[in-house]
C-alpha cells in the first residue's frame, strides 16, 4: 500500500461513552459559565487517569481544547495543547493537537505562529485522517495562503502538487506557482510552469480568481519565448521611425513584418484586447491599396511612459483613422529583448480618452 495512504484514521467510538457522560451532565443548551467550568473540571480529572485507553484519552483532549475555542479562549488553547504535545512525544494525535494550535493563532490574527506550527507538523510529525481529510493537505492549504515569501510558497505549492494532485486543481496551481516563480525572478521555472498550466484541458476554461485572463497570459507568454522576436526594436523612436517610413513608401510587406507576430490586434476602443474576435492574422496590403494615407508628426502618450499611439488617417472609407500602438516588451527572461520596443496592435476610431 502506498505510504501516503497508511494514515491513520481518527476513531470518536472508544471516547464516545466518556463524552455522552460528560454532554448528559451539562447540556449545551442551557450551559451557564459555572456548568462549563465544572464540565473542563471534570474532563480534565478524567484525563489524568492512567488507565485511560488512547481512544478515550483522544476524545478528551479534543473536547477540552474544543470548549476552549469554542469560548474564544485561544491562548488557553494554545498553551494546552502545546504542552501536551511536548508531554506526549508519542501521542499519535500530536499532528491533530497542532493542527489546532495553528488554527488557534489564526483566530488571534497570529499568522506568523500558525505558520511555524503548520509547516512543524509538516516537517516533523506524520500525516493523519481527520474527518476524512488530510491534516498535511490542511496545513498546505494554509500555509499557501498565509506564507509571505514566494519562494516558501512555491516549495508548498510543489508540496501540494506531488502528495495531493487528486484533491486540487493542478491547473490552477501550476499558474499561481508560475505567478509566485516571476516574482522571484526564476524565469525559467516560470516558463515551464505556465507551460504545464497550458497542457492541461481545462486550461482554455477555468475561473481563476484575481486572473481573469489567466489562459490568454499565459499562452502570450510562452508562445512569445518560443518567436524569433525579430520584430521588435531597441528604441521607440527607432520603431516608429520605421513604420512612418514604409507607410510613405506604401511598403505592406515592410509593415507586415513590424507588426508582433503575438496576439496582434486590431480592434475599437471599446473591445478588449484579449477578446479573440480581436486578434487578427490580416496583411496591411489590402489597406494600403488606392488609399491616401498620413500620420502624425509626433506621438501620443499612453497611461504609462511604457506605451505610445501614433495617429493615422487614410486606411478605409469605413473607419479611416488607426491608432498604430507601441509598447515596451516586459521579458525579463532575455536580457536582449527586454525593454525593446513592439508594433502590438491597431485601434480603430478617434481615441477615447
Amino acid at each position: 500500500m502506498p505510504k501516503k495512504r497508511m494514515l491513520k484514521k481518527v476513531s470518536y467510538a472508544a471516547g464516545i461513552a466518556v463524552l455522552l457522560v460528560c454532554i448528559f451532565a451539562f447540556p449545551s443548551s442551557v450551559a451557564t459559565a459555572e456548568s462549563k467550568r465544572k464540565e473542563q473540571a471534570q474532563l480534565v480529572s478524567i484525563l489524568k487517569k492512567s488507565d485511560l485507553a488512547a481512544g478515550s484519552r483522544y476524545a478528551i483532549v479534543n473536547q477540552i481544547a474544543n470548549n476552549m475555542l469554542s469560548a474564544n479562549e485561544y491562548q488557553s488553547a494554545v498553551l494546552f495543547l502545546t504542552d501536551w504535545v511536548q508531554k506526549h512525544p508519542d501521542d499519535a494525535y500530536n499532528s491533530y493537537w497542532l493542527l489546532m494550535t495553528g488554527y488557534a493563532y489564526l483566530s488571534m490574527q497570529a499568522e506568523p505562529f500558525a505558520e511555524y506550527y503548520f509547516d512543524r507538523i509538516l516537517r516533523h510529525y506524520p500525516d493523519l485522517l481527520v474527518k476524512g481529510r488530510s491534516v498535511h493537505f490542511l496545513c498546505l492549504k494554509n500555509l499557501i495562503r498565509i506564507s509571505k515569501t514566494s519562494s516558501t510558497r512555491i516549495a508548498y505549492f510543489n508540496e501540494m502538487i506531488n502528495r495531493f494532485p487528486s484533491d486540487v486543481s493542478i491547473t490552477e496551481l501550476y499558474y499561481r506557482r508560475a505567478l509566485e516563480y516571476e516574482k522571484n525572478s526564476e524565469w525559467e521555472s516560470a516558463l515551464r510552469s505556465f507551460a504545464q498550466f497550458l497542457e492541461q484541458s481545462d486550461a482554455p476554461t477555468i475561473q481563476i480568481a484575481g486572473e481573469p485572463n489567466a489562459y490568454g497570459d499565459a499562452r502570450r507568454l510562452v508562445d512569445f519565448n518560443n518567436s524569433s522576436k525579430d520584430w521588435t526594436f531597441e528604441t521607440l523612436d527607432a520603431l516608429v521611425t520605421a513604420v512612418k517610413s514604409a507607410i510613405t513608401r506604401y511598403d505592406w510587406r515592410a509593415l507586415d513584418s513590424y507588426c508582433s507576430k503575438i496576439n496582434f490586434f486590431y480592434m475599437s476602443w471599446t473591445q478588449d484586447e484579449n477578446d479573440p474576435n480581436s486578434q487578427k492574422e490580416f496583411s496591411l496590403r489590402v489597406y494600403m491599396r488606392g488609399q491616401r494615407i498620413s500620420f502624425s508628426d509626433t506621438l501620443e502618450t499612453g497611461t504609462t511612459a511604457n506605451e505610445a499611439y501614433l495617429r493615422t488617417r487614410g486606411w478605409s472609407p469605413y473607419s479611416p483613422v488607426w491608432y498604430l500602438y507601441f509598447r515596451k516588451v516586459d521579458f525579463p527572461i532575455d536580457p536582449d529583448i527586454n525593454g525593446n520596443w513592439e508594433w502590438a496592435g491597431i485601434y480603430m476610431g478617434e481615441r477615447l480618452l
